[in-house]
């Protein structure tokens, strides 16, 4: 069994979607290259209604992550709904597969054109092509729009899945996850405190996934590491021979730890380490600077990731609105959004502030940053907003 397909969080896979009418002939398609039935097919149309999501590794590309979307022809007030969702989808779409099925093009071009401004690498594949009565037309129409050689496939016979593998591999992302998360902040041999408080919100019995790839990833690099919650933080600095190189500690508890950490110390937090791997860490460093500006009358948006039931001392329920409160005022208005839900009506806000985004991948955080430098709101991040409201963001290390 192979452990980086079963291991592989799924925000750290390539996502490649894919993009047609109803019956077009996507699900097929998958179950061709999965080599298993992980969608349903059938010759009703609309079968498909939520987006479909199979794990899966290539040869070339590695983990990744096939998502079987419904048509974007759907009708009626339910077909409305998969539509959205499937328009959701291409926020987190690193390669995207459309496919061509008949003359009357006119929505697949539409589709191609969104695709294309979200810098979402295309394949054009004509399915079907076993009994499409209409695949030399669709040939030159489909070159002679998108400027793209399409790729022939019919699923039922196993023909052009290899070549459509074969393209997939040829447009992965140079850049796909490639960078480190903790970058050159530490390197061989040299040593590393995490500091890891497990209070309320820790879930039990485990450490939360950011804490565990970036363990994996410090021994990955032959990384001395020595872990210690935040009360026995003077004994484990006492228990090293020397000052570790790095302190990797949770936001919440940023200025405890730079309060008592060694001047050679390099301190940094797990959500800023984040902050940087999968969106424009520059960009929350400037939007924090914007909480000095809020006053009473100013709204801020806090978007998180995950959807989960809120527990005492939420970070982004909780915390977070009581340290801006604290410094603002209590008049203050902060709205809290969870999972793919960003609002559509950014404009209205201040300040956002983005969750570390551990459960999506970059494409996604990416987006939503572009989502809001085009309605001109400044951005930030959890990490970066505790070390700036702490006072210490200009010595933390990103």
């Amino acid at each position: 069994m192979n452990s980086n397909l079963n291991n592989t969080p799924t925000a750290n896979r390539v996502h490649i979607a894919f993009y047609g009418k109803r019956n077009s002939g996507k699900s097929s398609i998958i179950n061709a290259i999965t080599g298993q039935s992980v969608s349903i097919v059938s010759e009703i149309a609309g079968t498909t209604t939520d987006p479909v999501y199979k794990p899966m590794e290539i040869s070339g590309i590695g983990p990744c992550m096939l998502i079987d979307t419904a048509g974007f022809d759907d009708i009626g007030e339910l077909g409305e709904i998969r539509v959205q969702k499937t328009e959701g989808i291409v926020e987190k779409t690193d390669i995207a597969v459309l496919l061509f099925s008949e003359p009357d093009m006119e929505q697949e071009l539409q589709w191609y054109e969104q695709l294309l401004s979200k810098k979402t690498p295309v394949i054009t594949v004509i399915s079907k092509i076993d009994d499409n009565a209409y695949v030399e037309e669709l040939i030159e129409a489909v070159k002679k729009n998108t400027n793209t050689e399409p790729i022939l496939v019919s699923a039922k016979k196993g023909e052009g899945i290899f070549l459509l593998m074969e393209a997939l591999i040829k447009k992965v992302p140079d850049d796909f996850e490639m960078e480190s998360i903790t970058r050159d902040l530490i390197h061989e041999g040299e040593t590393v405190l995490l500091v890891m408080p497990q209070d309320i919100q820790a879930p039990k019995g485990r450490l939360i996934l950011p804490q565990v790839q970036v363990l994996r990833e410090l021994l990955d690099k032959k990384c001395l590491v020595m872990s210690a919650t935040t009360d026995k933080l003077d004994q484990a600095l006492a228990c090293m021979k020397k000052v570790p190189e790095l302190i990797i500690t949770d936001s919440q508890v940023f200025k405890t730890v730079y309060e008592k950490k060694p001047a050679e110390s390099k301190l940094t937090s797990f959500s800023m380490l984040y902050a940087a791997y999968k969106g424009d860490i520059d960009y929350y460093k400037e939007g924090a600077k914007v909480i000095d500006a809020l006053t009473e009358n100013s709204k801020v948006l806090i978007a998180e990731c995950c959807t989960h039931a809120p527990l005492k001392e939420d970070i982004g329920r909780e915390k977070l609105p009581r340290m801006l409160r604290n410094k603002v005022g209590q008049g203050l208005t902060i709205d809290v959004v969870s999972g793919m839900d960003f609002g559509t009506n950014l404009e209205q806000y201040d300040l956002i502030i983005q969750c570390g985004a551990c459960m999506f991948n970059r494409k996604y955080v990416m987006s939503r940053i572009g989502q809001a430098k085009d309605k001109q709101v400044p951005m930030s991040n959890y990490g970066v907003v505790l070390a700036y409201l702490s006072g210490i963001l200009e010595n933390v290390s990103i």
